[in-house]
């Protein structure tokens, strides 16, 4: 089982990040967290790093019945989705949230993991 769900698209680094924002709003999910890899590498242990950046995307909807089911959920959220330069483009890929919650054995939660996999899955189509 793949654990994420990828695109690779022909547009610059920036507007692809743009674009799988503007995807996720529209899916009821708020981008929490932006992590520039890149830049951090470079300035922690002085790295050259090819652009990659982590969106923490979360719905609230989602989280809070995901909480709801699994007090301890909330160390696997929120949902990231990174954007990295890759060959022949810029890739977008988001966690599959069923793959990453398989460990946790609760039906209720496994429920909530399918409804947020689909929109994420939406979300890397329409890019």
């Amino acid at each position: 089982m793949s654990y994420v769900f990828a695109r690779t698209l022909d547009v610059p680094f920036e507007e692809a990040i743009a674009r799988a924002t503007s995807e996720l709003g529209e899916r009821g999910f708020g981008v929490l967290t932006t992590i520039d890899v890149r830049a951090t590498l470079k300035k922690k242990i002085d790295v050259d790093f090819r652009p990659y950046t982590i969106l923490g995307a979360c719905n609230p909807a989602y989280a809070h019945q995901a909480l709801q089911a699994e007090p301890h959920i909330g160390a696997m959220l929120p949902c990231n989705v990174i954007v990295q330069q890759a060959e022949g483009g810029v890739e977008v890929a988001a966690v599959d949230p069923v793959a990453s919650m398989a460990a946790v054995e609760n039906a209720s939660l496994g429920e909530v993991a399918l409804q947020v996999r689909a929109l994420l899955q939406e979300v890397i189509e329409s890019l």
